[in-house]
């Protein structure tokens, strides 16, 4: 089975291949651009994107939305969480919260998929904490400040064990395994 998820991040791409792939789903890029509305719920945000997406591009077409809600910052910023990242950065974020105890955040995904016309929402969450500093190599956007909990180590920090226990793996297997049971493959 093969799905199409529109986005123009490959980090993103990779991560969603490399959970899925244990499905015997693959994944492919699909060129499009996404309608994005505006609201503080991803999987709202998702599934009109995918509403959108599948009047044009049909079934098995995907849309993965995240945010990342900080509570010392009444949950900014939330679905604005990429225009942070690309305006203000980890730095930027980092500055919002000096001086700040309290770090707790939660990283919720939905992933959105459009199959005869209905469109699906699948989401998971992550709690944990907002490191004081970047630490790791790996993984991209938020994921040197991400502390989950139960860990020491940020996203970054934990490589491939993040696709085990993240918020884009918990919303994507769920979507795999509702595949894999709707569709007896």
């Amino acid at each position: 089975m093969k799905i199409r998820v529109a986005t123009t991040n490959l980090h993103k791409l990779e991560e969603i291949s490399h959970i899925l792939s244990p499905f015997g789903i693959e994944v492919e890029k699909l060129e499009a651009e996404k309608t994005e509305v505006q609201h503080e719920d991803v999987a709202v945000i998702a599934r009109k994107a995918a509403e959108s997406l599948c009047r044009h591009y049909g079934d098995f077409t995907v849309v993965e939305d995240t945010g990342l809600y900080i509570d010392a910052l009444s949950g900014f910023p939330g679905p604005y969480a990429e225009y942070v990242y690309r305006t203000i950065g980890i730095e930027g974020v980092l500055k919002l919260l000096s001086g700040v105890e309290d770090r707790r955040a939660t990283f919720t995904c939905a992933a959105a998929i459009c199959i005869s016309g209905v469109v699906k929402v699948f989401t998971g969450s992550s709690r944990g904490v907002i490191a004081e500093r970047p630490r790791g190599t790996g993984g991209f956007g938020y994921d040197p400040i991400f502390i989950p909990e139960g860990y020491t180590s940020t996203f970054a920090e934990l490589g491939v064990e993040k696709n085990k226990i993240s918020h884009r793996a918990r919303a994507f297997t769920a979507l795999g395994v509702w595949l894999s049971k709707e569709f007896k493959y």
